[in-house]
C-alpha cells in the first residue's frame, strides 16, 4: 500500500442530507464524495486532488439493508458490503449480488466498502456493479430539485462517467422483488483471491421449467462500463436450458465484450474466456436455486 501523505482538502461533515447537497450545490465538481473510502483514499494517495471532500460518516440512517417482498431490496449509501454479505434476505434472493460482495477484497475491506460506493465509482471491474446490472436496479439521487430514479442500465454513461450531477448525491439503491422462478449468480477470475478482477459475469434468469423466459446477463471488465450483454440474452429468452444453447451464448458473448489490454489481462485472453465464463455462471444459477 502507498505511504504517501495524503494531498490537503478541507473536510465536510454534515449532519443531514440537506447540508450535504447544499453543500455539493456551492462546491460541485470541486468536492469529492467520502462513503466508506476503499476507493477514494486510493486516488488521493494517487495523486488526484479535490479542494473539498465532503464525508457522509455523520448523516443518520444511510446504513440500511431492507427487504420488502413487495418493494424489493433497499440500500442506503452507506450500508457496507459486510451488511450485504450478513443479509440473508440478499443470500436466499439475491444470490449474484450476494456472491459479488462475499468475494469483495478483505473482511476489512467490506468492513468499510459501501455497495453504492461501488457503483458510484464507475470502474468496469466493478463486481457488486456487474452483480447489480444483471439483477436491475434503480439509483435515488438527491439534488437541490429533489429526487430522482435513475434505471442502473442508464446510469454508467463512459469510462468513471456517470449520470450524476455535481450537485447530486446518491442516496439509496433500489432492487426489484425477484419474480417467481428466478435465479442468480455471480463469478469472476481474479488473479489472486483479494485482487480486482480480470473478468467478471452475472445473470438473472427468470425460468418456467426448463426454459428460460426471461435473462439479464452482464460482464465486467470487458468494456469501458459494466456491460448488459443484450445480444448474449437473445440467445437465452425463450430457449430450453440445453448445452447447445450455453454455446450459443458463450459463442455470442465472445463477439459482444470490447475488451482491451490492461495490467491484469489483455484483451485476446478477456475474449476468449468471456464465453465459457458467462456459460459457467448460468450453470451456477441453476444450481443456487430458486429466489423465494
Amino acid at each position: 500500500m502507498s505511504t504517501l501523505i495524503l494531498p490537503a482538502f478541507d473536510l465536510l461533515v454534515p449532519q443531514s442530507l440537506t447540508e450535504a447537497v447544499d453543500a455539493l450545490a456551492r462546491y460541485g465538481k470541486d468536492a469529492a464524495v467520502l462513503a466508506g473510502g476503499t476507493d477514494l483514499l486510493v486516488s488521493l494517495k494517487a495523486g488526484l486532488t479535490w479542494p473539498y471532500v465532503l464525508s457522509l460518516a455523520e448523516i443518520p440512517d444511510l446504513d440500511y439493508v431492507r427487504f420488502d417482498p413487495a418493494k424489493g431490496l433497499s440500500i442506503g449509501a452507506m450500508a457496507t458490503m459486510r451488511q450485504i454479505v450478513e443479509s440473508d434476505a440478499v443470500k436466499t434472493r439475491y444470490p449474484a449480488l450476494w456472491q459479488s460482495a462475499a468475494q469483495n477484497g478483505t473482511p476489512q475491506t467490506r468492513n468499510t466498502a459501501t455497495v453504492v460506493g461501488n457503483i458510484m465509482r464507475a470502474s468496469p471491474s466493478g463486481d457488486c456493479s456487474c452483480a447489480i446490472l444483471a439483477l436491475g436496479a434503480s439509483l435515488t439521487l438527491q439534488g437541490p430539485a429533489g429526487t430522482r430514479e435513475v434505471p442502473i442500465d442508464d446510469f454508467w454513461l463512459d469510462y468513471m462517467k456517470t449520470a450524476r450531477q455535481p450537485d447530486e448525491l446518491a442516496v439509496a439503491l433500489t432492487l426489484p422483488a425477484p419474480p417467481a422462478g428466478t435465479r442468480s449468480a455471480f463469478l469472476a477470475l481474479n488473479r489472486t483471491s483479494q485482487d480486482l478482477s480480470k473478468i467478471s459475469a452475472a445473470c438473472a434468469l427468470t425460468l418456467e421449467g426448463t426454459t428460460c423466459r426471461s435473462a439479464r446477463l452482464a460482464m465486467g471488465a470487458v468494456a469501458p462500463t459494466p456491460l448488459r450483454m443484450r445480444q448474449t440474452e437473445g440467445h437465452l429468452t425463450g430457449a430450453p436450458l440445453t448445452d447447445a444453447t450455453l454455446t450459443a451464448v458463450a459463442d455470442a458473448a465472445r463477439a459482444e465484450v470490447k475488451p482491451i489490454d490492461d495490467i491484469r489481462s489483455t484483451a485476446a485472453y478477456r475474449r476468449t474466456v468471456s464465453g465459457t465464463l458467462l456459460a459457467r455462471t448460468i450453470t451456477k444459477a441453476l444450481s443456487n436455486g430458486v429466489a423465494h
